[in-house]
């Protein structure tokens, strides 16, 4: 019995970091940018898919690729916002939701003809790793060690880099940071770009060990929305602890209930947050 329970809490955290992951860049857009982005599904399959296409057309592992992936995605970002944000970020934010849901609209439309939605899997084994007496795949724990990676990598870049406090000066109020020399235009494209990226290579870790499809980017996207309620907009560390707990909590849960049941439990627990401290657990100071 206590084996269960180890296995199950090593799951869920490792369940958590990724979910974290996928859950930061929309809490990066979400919380600089006063975004709502409804793509951020969208290019979390857009990312499983570019992990499926180094995989089986360039054969390279995808946890090489992902850095790949990463750059890519900033680029793609920058241009997307570029392209669908720029002339109605100080719109009301119903145009900015519309905008990034015709976004997701198109992505979607595009993977849906290209790749069909059957589903696929990147076929990848690297063995096992016993921690504790239980033995986890080692893609399961690599997707959580490059979690905690590319969280680090984020949280230097926004405290010690130039760029960084750019951005976050422009989270803070847009119009003194240009009144202190700082191109806001840009910074808010590199914040979409990085959210997107953080988003594509949370996709890319998550096809080493889920099958998915075009439309497997929707369910992670619900996921991050409770984690940026529960860990507090701008924080991406309490987005990581968000995920932590989400993870934790299905991974748990299904021990003793259907699991069926744990959708339901996730949306009480955001409900909860909701009442008990809207703010989140480490809202940005």
């Amino acid at each position: 019995m206590l084996a269960t329970w180890l296995g199950a809490i090593l799951s869920g955290v490792l369940l958590g970091l990724l979910y974290g992951l996928a859950a930061i860049g929309l809490n990066l857009i979400w919380g600089v940018m006063n975004v709502i982005n409804l793509s951020h599904g969208a290019f979390i399959a857009l990312g499983m898919f570019a992990a499926y296409f180094m995989a089986h057309s360039l054969h390279l592992s995808p946890f090489i690729g992902v850095f790949a992936i990463l750059v890519t995605g900033i680029f793609l970002g920058i241009a997307t916002y570029f392209i669908s944000l720029h002339r109605i970020i100080s719109a009301p934010e119903l145009s900015t939701l519309l905008a990034t849901y015709s976004v997701s609209l198109i992505i979607i439309g595009l993977g849906t003809f290209i790749f069909t939605t059957n589903p696929r899997a990147i076929d990848i084994s690297m063995g096992s790793v016993s921690i504790g007496g239980t033995v986890l795949p080692t893609t399961r724990v690599l997707t959580g060690v490059f979690s905690v990676i590319f969280t680090l990598w984020l949280y230097y870049f926004l405290y010690k880099t130039w760029s960084g406090k750019a951005i976050r000066a422009v989270s803070m109020n847009r119009d003194a940071a240009e009144l202190m020399g700082i191109n806001t235009t840009m910074t808010l494209g590199l914040t979409f770009g990085i959210g997107v990226a953080l988003a594509m290579t949370a996709g890319a870790l998550a096809a080493t060990i889920f099958p998915f499809t075009i439309l497997s980017g929707g369910g992670y996207e619900l996921k991050s929305f409770v984690i940026c309620v529960l860990g507090g907009l701008g924080s991406p560390l309490g987005a990581m602890l968000g995920g932590l707990i989400l993870g934790l909590v299905e991974n748990l849960v299904t021990l003793q209930i259907p699991t069926s049941y744990v959708p339901f439990l996730e949306f009480l627990l955001l409900v909860f947050i909701l009442v008990v401290k809207p703010t989140g657990l480490l809202a940005r100071r």
